[in-house]
């Protein structure tokens, strides 16, 4: 199956973001996130990497802790800025949930690295054209000095994009790499789902019936896909059940906005 890219939290099947469960933030992986003792010097290093600027204001700090590994108030932000921008969408339209649903993609990205850490960098050919796909989305962006206002406008650089999008290729490609070869999808799946998905959905939309022949490679796709969404879910519920997911902000056991 072609890698295809894609977000952490934001699954394969046609590129369109779907609830992992339907407990949490809809549209996220579910959470499980354990307070303990080590709250108190997560909070202590939030406090000691605070960064301020003139009249004290705090400008950076850190809002969780994956095992270990802190992320920052700026990596939340930058995810932020990217996917507004890979969406064509402005920042200042995310709600509360949104943001947390970021967040919880920055949780499963280092869950998913401590896993599967790469080796080898995206293929330029890939990252250029992931960039070029981007930059289509943005009408604006037709001339370079268009594509440069842009960028800076989302907070970004042309450098800072394409090493993003490389990490989502290179990571998502490791991720295909260690569940592919669960995934089996026999003949007969593919000719259930053409009589009894594709056909009639054919029949209401009122176009003609397409021969199995002609597209049983692309349902064949669609249900790998489908089935490698259920097993990233599995995954990464399992990486979140036993990992140590520490919020400063929250005494409670559950993340605050």
């Amino acid at each position: 199956m072609k890698p295809r890219l894609i977000k952490l939290g934001i699954w394969w099947s046609e590129g369109r973001p779907r609830p992992s469960s339907p407990a949490g933030t809809p549209g996220s992986p579910p959470v499980s996130i354990k307070i303990g003792r080590h709250g108190a010097l997560v909070t202590a290093l939030s406090m000691a990497l605070a960064i301020s600027s003139l009249g004290g204001q705090i400008v950076d700090r850190v809002v969780t802790s994956v095992n270990g590994h802190v992320v920052l108030q700026s990596d939340w932000e930058q995810e932020l800025d990217f996917e507004a921008f890979s969406n064509a969408r402005d920042s200042d339209s995310f709600t509360s949930a949104d943001r947390n649903a970021a967040l919880d993609r920055l949780i499963d990205q280092e869950l998913l690295r401590e896993q599967v850490r790469p080796s080898q960098p995206a293929p330029a050919e890939l990252v250029a054209a992931r960039v070029a796909e981007l930059r289509k989305l943005h009408p604006e962006c037709a001339t370079d000095d268009g594509w440069r206002a842009t960028l800076q406008r989302y907070g970004l650089t042309q450098k800072s994009l394409e090493k993003r999008v490389g990490d989502q290729i290179q990571l998502m490609k490791l991720v295909e790499d260690h569940l592919q070869p669960s995934i089996q999808i026999d003949q007969r799946a593919v000719e259930t789902y053409y009589h009894d998905q594709l056909l009639p959905d054919m029949k209401r939309a009122g176009s003609p019936a397409a021969p199995l022949t002609e597209v049983f490679d692309r349902i064949k796709d669609l249900l790998a896909e489908r089935k490698m969404n259920e097993l990233l879910s599995v995954w990464l519920a399992s990486l979140r059940s036993g990992s140590h997911i520490l919020t400063p902000e929250s005494s409670a056991g559950e993340r605050t906005p």
